[in-house]
């Protein structure tokens, strides 16, 4: 799959919400969090392996959304899961990332498919 993902508007606004809630109560997020915030916030191009970085952002971190502070009205809003979650895109950076994630792994599979680097059996 060539590389360059453009973010889509929902992630871009966002990484711009928590970027401005980490602005406000000086937490959240680290920063590769508040750089890749905004690289999605300009909607930059990011290629695969920010992308799979991305997915396993979310893999790791999706049982922040358990914690206290996540939302809004509860004790401890915002969190520091939730202001880094967003920095990263929010719940349509997470969508996005593990679709375009199946899609980088589908053509890698399919680029050494039957090849003899392939991890298929061989016959």
């Amino acid at each position: 799959m060539a590389e360059g993902h453009t973010p889509t508007d929902s992630m871009a606004s966002n990484a711009r919400r928590g970027l401005a809630l980490r602005k406000e109560y000086g937490r959240g997020g680290t920063a590769v969090g508040v750089a890749r915030a905004r690289d999605i916030a300009n909607k930059a191009s990011l290629s695969n392996s920010t992308v799979l970085r991305m997915h396993s952002f979310f893999s790791r971190h999706r049982v922040d959304k358990k914690g206290k502070g996540w939302t809004a009205g509860s004790e401890g809003y915002p969190s520091n899961g939730l202001i880094a979650w967003l920095l990263w895109g929010g719940d349509s950076g997470a969508r996005w990332a593990e679709s375009k994630r199946n899609a980088i792994k589908g053509s890698q599979k399919a680029l050494w498919s039957g090849s003899a680097f392939s991890f298929e059996k061989h016959k």
